[in-house]
Parts: structure tokens; C-alpha cells; sequence
């Protein structure tokens, strides 16, 4: 029996999916999406998205160290090559401002958009839409900014 070369695409990335799917259970259940929790955080009201985004930050530094040590490796078991860091106040208080500024418009970070969606949100369509004209639009001009 042969099986068609869509099933065995489908097959090959089920597991991100079940993961990506996994993520959002996780953030909804957390109330990691809910603007009410972003707005007591930047209101210095509950120390919730304090902790999450913390703990995030922790994660983070250890998978970097465990990459640079090259303990962990790719699901096909290549090495995972951390690129040097390229120094720049600038790009950083720049990229950091248009980042919070749509965090703040959108009330939601990109993570959880999708979840938002998935959840019944409707009107994060609009901000989908926007955070995709905002990527097609860098790809079009990254060339010509000082990177």
C-alpha cells in the first residue's frame, strides 16, 4: 500500500503542530493572553506576568549556555550554532520601542495572537494583519537599514 506524499508531509510535522498546539493550552490556561493580566503588569498591580516573563528570561539563558557547550542538539541531532552577538544600543532601544508601542496598541505580544484567534477574538485579526504587513514590509527595505 503506498501512502501519498501529502499524508507523509502532514505525518512529518504533526508533532510541531501538537506542540504549537500544547503552547497555546499552556499560555490560555496560564491567562498569559489576557490583557487584564498585561494591564495589571504595566501597572505594577500583580507580579503574574513578572514571574512568567522571568522564568522565561531563565529558561532562556540555559538553553543559550546549553547550545554554546553544544549539549543540546537539533531534532535531527545537528549542532546548533549560536551566531556572535552584534553590539548596538541603538538598534536595541529602537527595536525595543517599536516592539512595546505594538504591544501596548495590540494589547498582546505576537505569541498569543494566534491563541487569541483560536480562542474567538476576532478583532486580533486586525493586529494579525498588521504584524504581517509589518514583516513583509521590513523584508522589503532590510536591506537598506543600518543593520
Amino acid at each position: 500500500m503506498d501512502i501519498h506524499p501529502n499524508t507523509l508531509l502532514i505525518m512529518k510535522h504533526l508533532k510541531f503542530l501538537l506542540v504549537g498546539v500544547l503552547f497555546g493550552i499552556i499560555l490560555s490556561k496560564g491567562e498569559i493572553i489576557s490583557w487584564y493580566r498585561i494591564y495589571e503588569m504595566f501597572k505594577f498591580q500583580s507580579f503574574h506576568m513578572y514571574g512568567v516573563i522571568g522564568s522565561a528570561v531563565l529558561i532562556g539563558m540555559i538553553l543559550m549556555v546549553l547550545f554554546k557547550h553544544r549539549i543540546i542538539k537539533t531534532y535531527l541531532g545537528d549542532t546548533i550554532r549560536v551566531a556572535p552577538k552584534r553590539k548596538g544600543f541603538t538598534r536595541n532601544i529602537v527595536g525595543g520601542t517599536i516592539f512595546g508601542l505594538g504591544w501596548a496598541l495590540a494589547g498582546a505580544c505576537p505569541g498569543p495572537m494566534f491563541i487569541l484567534l483560536g480562542r474567538g477574538t476576532i478583532a486580533i485579526s486586525i493586529v494579525i494583519l498588521g504584524a504581517l504587513l509589518g514583516a513583509f514590509l521590513y523584508h522589503s527595505v532590510k536591506n537598506k537599514l543600518p543593520h
